[in-house]
């Protein structure tokens, strides 16, 4: 089955980052717009998409962390009744959320309450993601899951902690972190960029640079894993991808988030994906 084509909305997302005012990128506002648009299974995606930063909130909400990513679906109050009676998140994630509120539950007998919350929780979001029928979505999450052990392994192994205790998932890759005492836990062969991101970890003492030069992979990746992608939902799901780097870097730095947002432009660039489609 073909899946749905979007001509119109794709050739209006240019408009729609014009539309923002890159001191304080509306990326919300942007999702809303594409989401109007979507059918109902490829809007599903798009909160898959952003249920990491759904599962970032309620890791913050269960430490007791006032911080609130606003690009998550739930609002801190709708979080806070899904920690009471999880009813709106995956069913993957909502397991985790009563395996810890319920110790002697049927879901604490199938999820390891044995490792950290965090850890459960967003080995949970990846693994709902690794179902998805996006294919984008399935790699993208793969990758970022593989990035964020990475950084998580270099830093842990600096600070002389166990890499077992940090990394999510339970694949080669996460089994090669862990039992490997080489500088690049064995993985250059598997990873092209991991040697950009053990110098990023490992070199920059400054956090924003060492968050900049990382997110520049993230930006990479989401482009070359949609390369073939123009009209489709693959297409949009790594848009969406950009426009939250994009929005992350004027918060973070407005200067770095202009260059972003200029480049997300000239990516978007009409006549470029016509030249590509032909």
């Amino acid at each position: 089955m073909f899946g749905n084509e979007y001509y119109c909305l794709v050739a209006s997302l240019r408009e729609y980052a014009l539309d923002a005012d890159t001191k304080g990128f509306d990326a919300a506002a942007i999702r809303a717009s594409i989401l109007e648009e979507l059918s109902k299974s490829d809007a599903r995606t798009v909160h898959l998409l952003y249920g990491y930063y759904d599962c970032e909130n309620l890791a913050a909400l269960r430490a007791g962390r006032t911080a609130h990513n606003p690009l998550g679906n739930l609002s801190r109050e709708e979080l806070e009744e899904e920690m009471k009676r999880p009813r709106r998140l995956p069913e993957a994630v909502a397991q985790v959320l009563r395996a810890w509120s319920e110790p002697e539950g049927e879901d604490a007998e199938t999820v390891d309450t044995a490792q950290r919350f965090e850890k459960a929780l967003f080995g949970a979001y990846y693994t709902t993601c690794a179902a998805s029928k996006s294919r984008f979505l399935r790699q993208w999450s793969e990758f970022d899951r593989t990035l964020r052990n990475v950084a998580a392994a270099v830093t842990a192994r600096a600070a002389g902690r166990a890499v077992e205790e940090v990394v999510v998932g339970n694949d080669d890759l996460v089994s090669q972190m862990c039992r490997s005492s080489a500088s690049d836990f064995g993985l250059r062969g598997e990873l092209p960029y991991i040697d950009a991101v053990i110098a990023a970890v490992n070199d920059e003492s400054n956090l924003l640079e060492k968050e900049h030069k990382i997110d520049r992979i993230r930006w990479n990746e989401a482009s070359e894993l949609s390369t073939f992608d123009y009209f489709d939902i693959n297409a949009i799901l790594s848009y969406l991808v950009r426009v939250n780097i994009v929005a992350r870097w004027a918060h973070l730095d407005v200067a770095r988030g202009r260059e972003l947002f200029a480049r997300l432009l000239q990516e978007l660039d009409g006549r470029e994906l016509i030249e590509n489609k032909q």
